[in-house]
């Protein structure tokens, strides 16, 4: 019997590979910065602006926008006048948490001078 899939949606797909297509939704330069802040509590976009690896703001607008229409993020308005949102995950955005994970373990053995991500980001269960 074959599984249910959930639905995320790829416009441009290279081919079914499921590591391709994975690449497809999250593989550009910041997709995953955002998603590992969204998982670390920010919400904001001036708390994603202020992350360490300085995304420029027309391509963090663009990305949030990209990944609200995929379906890894939602927003909701927080204030109306001008109107401004916070972003939340999606389950499939928090399913990526143990990914980001094993990638943070990976880089920590073979990549040199990479910080030590957070205990509390590397014991994260949800």
């Amino acid at each position: 019997m074959a599984k249910a899939k959930r639905g995320l949606q790829i416009d441009r797909r290279r081919t079914p590979c499921p590591i391709a297509s994975t690449l497809d939704l999250v593989g550009d330069k910041w997709s995953l910065v955002i998603i590992r802040d969204l998982l670390t509590g920010k919400q904001r976009f001036n708390e994603f602006a202020d992350s360490p690896e300085n995304i420029p703001t027309n391509l963090l607008a663009s990305r949030l926008r990209q990944l609200e229409e995929q379906g890894l993020v939602t927003k909701k308005p927080y204030q109306s006048r001008p109107v401004r949102y916070a972003y939340r995950l999606t389950k499939a955005s928090e399913d990526l948490l143990p990914v980001l994970q094993a990638v943070c373990r990976w880089a920590d053995v073979y990549i040199d001078d990479c910080w030590t991500p957070p205990e509390s980001f590397m014991a994260e269960r949800r």
